[in-house]
């Protein structure tokens, strides 16, 4: 089971068997309309797949590694020597990646990001910046083995950046899609939704939740995670709901990171 290059918050690289064991047998075409790090998509056998995310950061990276092949890997690899992994670098590289119009070299910025900020966070500021702090971590790991893994599916790949409506249109009857949106937080405080320009606040919840009734008819079965809260199991009512305790690593306090219910609407299946 190939895991992802990226660390990604709420990554489903541990829940894609429990994931898995609810999708229909079919196994022509997955859809994440949310793919954040590919996670399922990498996890599980496929004819094809279509990636649509809204981080165009994201999107773009996916593109480049997909064209460039080890060529890209190659390039990627120059940002993670020791002499990248002090902080007054960190911050440097970061402001590079902010203001570069080179997509390869904004690509690889963000892969060297992800591995060096802290937490793996990926979060802008209004304007559009990517602000998480420094990481301060040992050794960051160089995840090549995982972009070759990549590498490996990507010709079965679509890949698109937009509105998950976009991908959701996209579908057909061959098709199970699996949307894995930003979270309902589980209290006030604990609002982490920003990974993206644009915070996915409950209309947008809503949204997805009414698009997903409405799609799930047309094709193999839509599956939806988020967490177990009241607000969840009102959002997805009309839906199967299976549960999980899952471990969130996400926290900046190592008291924080505890075992939390996961809820996986089932719509179709």
């Amino acid at each position: 089971m190939n895991k992802p290059f990226l660390k990604w918050a709420g990554g489903k690289h541990k829940l894609a068997p429990f994931i898995a064991r609810h999708l229909p047998p079919s196994r022509r075409r997955l859809i994440e309309p949310f793919a954040g790090s590919a996670a399922l998509s990498l996890a599980l056998e496929f004819e094809a797949y279509l990636l649509n995310d809204t981080n165009s950061d994201l999107i773009a990276l996916f593109q480049t590694l997909k064209n460039e092949k080890q060529a890209f890997i190659d390039y990627v690899r120059q940002y993670f020597g020791t002499d990248h992994n002090q902080e007054s670098r960190f911050y440097v590289l970061r402001e590079q990646f902010n203001n570069s119009e080179t997509p390869i070299e904004r690509a690889a910025l963000f892969v060297y990001l992800n591995r060096h900020a802290f937490n793996g966070l990926c979060r802008y500021n209004s304007k559009g910046q990517f602000n998480v702090p420094f990481g301060r971590y040992r050794a960051p790991y160089f995840p090549e083995k995982e972009m070759q893994a990549f590498i490996k599916k990507a010709d079965r790949m679509e890949i698109c950046c937009g509105d998950f409506q976009s991908a959701l249109a996209q579908a057909d009857h061959h098709d199970t899609i699996y949307c894995d949106p930003p979270y309902v937080p589980l209290s006030i405080t604990a609002s982490f939704t920003a990974y993206s320009k644009e915070n996915f606040n409950l209309d947008e919840q809503n949204r997805l939740a009414i698009a997903a009734q409405q799609t799930a008819p047309q094709t193999q079965g839509l599956l939806i995670s988020n967490h177990d809260t009241a607000l969840t199991r009102e959002l997805y009512r009309t839906a199967r709901l299976e549960t999980v305790s899952v471990q969130r690593n996400i926290a900046a306090k190592g008291s924080s990171r505890q075992k939390v219910g996961e809820l996986l609407a089932i719509y179709g299946v």
